[in-house]
């Protein structure tokens, strides 16, 4: 007689397998995820290929550069004074208005200088210059003094602008020293200019010296006493010097670089110095020669010896 197996056991048994298939297969999974590819084993470690970057690039040329400083002005008439009576007392008579036209030794005012219980005549004040009333500080029935100006004239045929430069740049600013000038009435026009006048000190309170400059050329009829004018006056000239675009120099901790890219189209690391700067362009004073082609986009990308695509 056979003996009846017993219900526990065959599921023990099934539970056994079960584990022993389960261990055997994490088993081969570990196996087959330690094993080497066959790419790997085929590349024998070697470096896989590295993907061009995509750069423009412009070639260093040797140009002139000059180094702007941008500073805001106002044009006024050369020859500008304030008419002064010879005595004090009450304007009797204003003779002309803001605008009119005067020639020198013209009357433009009376003053009666009478004290109570005195009768005089009234006194002229004559116009010291010929040109156009520009401010009329006082009226008819006014008391002043030989301290107060009755009008102020100026020559408008020739104008200037004056602007005052920042201390720093101060020992820039000299006589002969260009400029170009930006008005805001005549906005996408530019005037040359150049410093006529600089004053020899210093204000204390602004820390500015005031300079004059006068237009160069025929004067534009155009241009008007009272224009607000930006004055971008060069500081320093520099010649025949090797420049690229601002921004294609790439600034690091204590120094600057730049990528050169070759006959091969590999980029090269440079380090170099900088110089002048202007808005568009900045001097190189070492590092870069005529005729190398530099990268000026995508640089920030780059490392020593990266293949790069030059776009047209």
């Amino acid at each position: 007689m056979s003996k009846k197996i017993k219900p526990g056991i065959v599921i023990t048994a099934l539970i056994i397998v079960v584990i022993v298939v389960v261990a055997g297969l994490g088993v081969r999974t570990v196996i087959l995820r330690n094993r080497p590819s066959a790419e790997g084993q085929a590349g024998g470690g070697g470096q896989r290929g590295r993907i061009a970057t995509t750069v423009r690039v412009t070639e260093v040329v040797r140009s002139v550069i000059e180094n702007n400083v941008m500073i805001n002005g106002d044009v006024e008439p050369v020859n500008q004074v304030s008419i002064f009576p010879n005595v004090g007392g009450r304007i009797t008579e204003t003779l002309f208005q803001i605008g009119d036209s005067v020639d020198r030794g013209t009357i433009v005012a009376m003053i009666d200088p009478s004290r109570p219980g005195q009768v005089f005549s009234d006194s002229p004040v004559l116009s010291t210059i010929a040109g156009t009333i520009l401010q009329a500080p006082v009226n008819r029935g006014d008391t002043v003094t030989i301290l107060t100006p009755i009008y102020v004239v100026g020559d408008l045929s020739t104008l200037m602008i004056e602007t005052f430069v920042p201390e720093r740049f101060s020992n820039a600013a000299r006589r002969g020293l260009g400029a170009q000038v930006f008005l805001e009435a005549l906005p996408g026009e530019t005037f040359r200019a150049v410093v006529d006048e600089v004053s020899p000190v210093l204000d204390p309170l602004s820390r500015t010296v005031r300079i004059r400059l006068r237009f160069q050329g025929r004067m534009d009829p155009r241009i008007k006493a009272g224009m607000f004018a930006t004055v971008s006056l060069v500081t320093s000239t520099r010649q025949n010097v090797p420049i690229i675009p601002r921004g294609t120099a790439i600034n690091t901790q204590g120094g600057w670089i730049a990528f050169t890219v070759d006959e091969n189209n590999i980029a090269q690391r440079r380090e170099i110095s900088l110089g002048l700067e202007s808005d568009q362009f900045v001097e190189v004073v070492y590092g870069l020669d005529a005729g190398d082609l530099v990268v000026s986009q995508g640089q920030n990308f780059l490392s020593d010896g990266d293949p790069v695509r030059i776009l047209e």
